[in-house]
Parts: structure tokens; sequence; C-alpha cells
């Protein structure tokens, strides 16, 4: 970044970041270099871009997440004690659409469930994920967590998180209807943030969820 983006950076209180992987990677380090708070809503990161953001977070506070929708946050932390309740008996299956630009699949709020389902499952969600199914592809594999991806339209995000067993199914859904709420949700976790020490959050920790 240029020397005027750290001068910019400097005066400022935090910043509120929704770019790209590779861009919010450079925000981060400039962000902890100044010690100010990075609140980071970008998704599609790679293992090694999280792994930066990571490191930059041992000098710096972060605030990242998938989704800053109160709403999602809320679901994520009802889906994580469904998984716990609910055993192997019960598919979990994530749905997801968006907008026909969007870049990413699964989208970061999809990845955030299934990220709930595997801790109330207690299991690894890279070993344990379904991603993609076409042809002949067998029966499904118990344990693992799927996940559909939809695109098309101006659809701002729909999600469901389904537990199907049997005889019966579960659907916990969540509708965003205007990208205002996720503006307000980074405001709130940028407000919380302040003073906080040196650290890697998520909007769980912001919501006390």
């Amino acid at each position: 970044m240029s020397s005027d983006t750290d001068a910019a950076l400097a005066q400022a209180d935090g910043i509120i970041d929704f770019t790209i992987p590779r861009v919010s990677v450079e925000i981060a380090g400039m962000a902890a270099k100044h010690r100010k708070v990075h609140v980071c809503g970008t998704t599609g990161f790679s293992d090694a871009e999280n792994d930066a953001i990571a490191s930059s977070a041992r000098i710096g506070t972060i605030v990242k997440s998938g989704n800053f929708s109160l709403g999602v946050n809320l679901l994520a932390a009802l889906v994580k004690r469904a998984a716990e309740s609910l055993d192997e008996d019960f598919d979990v299956e994530i749905l997801e659409m968006h907008h026909n630009r969007k870049i990413d699949a699964p989208s970061g709020t999809a990845l955030m469930f299934g990220e709930a389902a595997a801790a109330g499952r207690g299991i690894d969600l890279a070993a344990r994920s379904d991603r993609g199914r076409d042809g002949q592809t067998g029966a499904r594999r118990r344990g693992d967590i799927g996940f559909a991806a939809l695109r098309g339209g101006t659809v701002v995000g729909d999600h469901s998180v389904i537990f199907a067993g049997p005889s019966e199914r579960i659907v916990m859904s969540h509708h965003a209807e205007d990208r205002a709420l996720f503006a307000r949700g980074a405001l709130k976790a940028a407000l919380w943030a302040r003073g906080k020490p040196a650290g890697l959050y998520s909007m769980a920790d912001v919501l006390g969820l």
C-alpha cells in the first residue's frame, strides 16, 4: 500500500474491510502495524491467507467473520447446539444462494455454518465435507456435512441448514434482504473491538455467543 494509505490509517480509529483475500491480508498487516482495529468481512481465503491474517492478529486486533449479520451469528450458535444434540442419524446439508456476481463458493457464511455443525459434532470439517455431487456418486457418506451453492439474479444471501433424519427434517434458515445489515454488524464489531488486546476475534465474541 502507498504512503498515502499509511498516513490515512495513522489518523483512523480502525478499518472496515470487505474486499478480496489478497487485499485483506495486506490491510491486516498495515492495521496491525498502526495498532488499529481491523474488521474483516472478506471471504474466500486460502489456508495460507488465513495463516497470514492470524499472524497479524498477534500484534493487531482483528474481528474476522464470514458474515456480520447478527441473525446469522445467532443461527450459527443454534446450529452448533443442534449438531451437539442430534447424532449422525441426522445428515447435515447446507444450502446457500447468492447473486450472480459472487466469486467464491461455498459462501463464507455457509462455511461458518459448516464449522459450527462440525464443532458440535466434534469433527474436522475439512475432512468431512462434501462439496460436489455429479454423476454416479454412490450413497451419501454417514457423518459428512454437505454443501450446495446456487447463483442467480440479485439475491443478497439466503442460507438454510438442514438436519435430515429418519422420517423428519429440521430446517434453520436466514434470509438477508438488505446489505445494510452487514454494515450495522461491522460497525458494532468495530466499536466492540476498541481497546481490546491483540487477537483474532469473531462475531461470536462480539455478541457473547
